[in-house]
């Protein structure tokens, strides 16, 4: 009985000395924010420049969210990234 005893302290100590390492990863970006930017509108043809000018300016809008988008979650993704890959 008394040997009993004494193998459970060293089976549980032995347990504690054998780790196995974790491998961490960084998350995958989803898919939803990969999404690439539409394409800008085009004109047809037309005498008015009140509509070119209109398609323009869409496109301009347009252009600009999307780059707002990208470029703040691409910074924002690599700000992450550095961190997780500092702490080890």
């Amino acid at each position: 009985m008394k040997r009993l005893l004494l193998l459970v302290p060293v089976v549980l100590l032995t347990g504690c000395l054998v780790t196995t390492p974790v491998k961490r990863n960084f998350p995958e970006v989803p898919k939803e924010l990969m999404e690439a930017c539409p394409d800008l509108k085009k004109t047809d043809p037309t005498e008015k420049l009140s509509e070119v000018l209109k398609v323009v300016v869409d496109n301009y809008s347009q252009y600009h969210e999307c780059k707002i988008k990208v470029d703040t979650w691409a910074e924002w993704y690599k700000t992450q990234k550095d961190i997780f890959e500092s702490v080890k």
